[in-house]
């Protein structure tokens, strides 16, 4: 059975998502935020102290993106994944990483001088410098979804759901108001489905039940 670590509506929240979407049974290790300082004895399992780890037999994964595109490769229904031999399979990669290295990316650094740092270290034109570079790029994003309901092959699969994690991430920043208007309704679409819901359900039941603040991880004060 696959091991999850989360933090609740971190950026393990991808793997979670994904894992629901698919239906198949999971452990899942609800952990404080941030984990490298409110829970040390984590980094004895990632020693980057961050989250999501996955274990699934001898595999172990850190990085959120791939995690979904293999759980959706080995465990999803055909659909959610694109295979090598699909003429969408270049872009279903691209947008895989696009989620995680071009939109999360800049939310990182408008959390940490927005909402992270100590006062004195927290920057306002920092902050609003890369809340506009992440909106800028939703360009990209706007412009398939003006013609089509999910970014590849026509249906939706993990590379929707790496880049929908950054949509949830910008909407915890009060950036949703701002998205293009088919990429506000993309987003509704995506909050919508089975698997979001039901993803947001199980991270709530397991930080209860494990004694873990129910604060989503980019509202949270380190």
């Amino acid at each position: 059975m696959i091991l999850l670590y989360h933090c609740v509506s971190a950026r393990s929240f991808r793997p979670l998502w994904t894992l629901e979407e698919c239906g198949i049974p999971y452990e899942l290790k609800m952990l404080p935020f941030p984990p490298r300082y409110a829970a040390r004895e984590y980094l004895q399992i990632n020693s980057l102290g961050t989250v999501p780890a996955l274990f699934d037999d001898q595999v172990r994964m850190t990085e959120s993106a791939a995690m979904c595109q293999y759980i959706a490769a080995l465990y999803g229904p055909a659909s959610m994944d694109v295979k090598p031999d699909e003429a969408c399979f270049g872009a279903y990669l691209n947008w895989l990483h696009f989620g995680e290295a071009t939109l999360t990316f800049p939310q990182t650094i408008v959390l940490r001088y927005g909402r992270f740092e100590t006062p004195e270290r927290r920057n306002p034109q920092v902050e609003a410098d890369y809340r506009r570079w992440f909106l800028a790029r939703l360009r990209a994003v706007d412009a398939v979804l003006s013609e089509h309901e999910f970014l590849c092959a026509d249906r939706f699969t993990a590379a929707d759901i790496s880049v929908g994690y950054a949509l949830m991430l910008a909407e915890f920043l009060d950036m949703e108001p701002e998205f293009p208007a088919t990429v506000r309704e993309y987003w509704r679409r995506l909050k919508n489905r089975d698997g979001y819901r039901m993803a947001l359900d199980s991270q709530y039941r397991a930080a209860v039940e494990q004694k873990v603040s129910v604060v989503p991880a980019p509202l949270t004060t380190p």
